[in-house]
């Protein structure tokens, strides 16, 4: 079942999610089970929806890729992160687009 999941990071800058974009590299290897991906900030930090086939390809993503690439580019704190189960999916005239 395909899950959304939303996460909020504290203090995460612009310049930092860049950075874990490019050395996790997601966009160009794409991990398994991804089927959306938006960030965006807001006054405190990061914020991203994710849409996944799965929660366990979106932990796997965490566990081999992701995490590690977080410790590479130094970031600081935690994410708050809330899965749940997708209802619908509907994305018309999907454009990828860099802020």
């Amino acid at each position: 079942m395909s899950i959304v999941m939303s996460m909020r990071w504290a203090g995460v800058t612009p310049e930092q999610y860049e950075a874990l974009c490019a050395d996790v590299d997601w966009e160009d290897d794409r991990p398994d089970g991804g089927v959306l991906h938006v960030a965006c900030f807001d006054g405190e930090g990061l914020r991203v929806i994710d849409v996944r086939e799965s929660a366990e390809a979106f932990e796997a993503f965490v566990d081999e890729r992701l995490m590690p690439g977080v410790a590479r580019v130094g970031l600081a704190g935690q994410p708050e992160i809330e899965i749940l189960p997708a209802h619908a999916l509907y994305v018309p005239g999907f454009v990828t687009t860099r802020g």
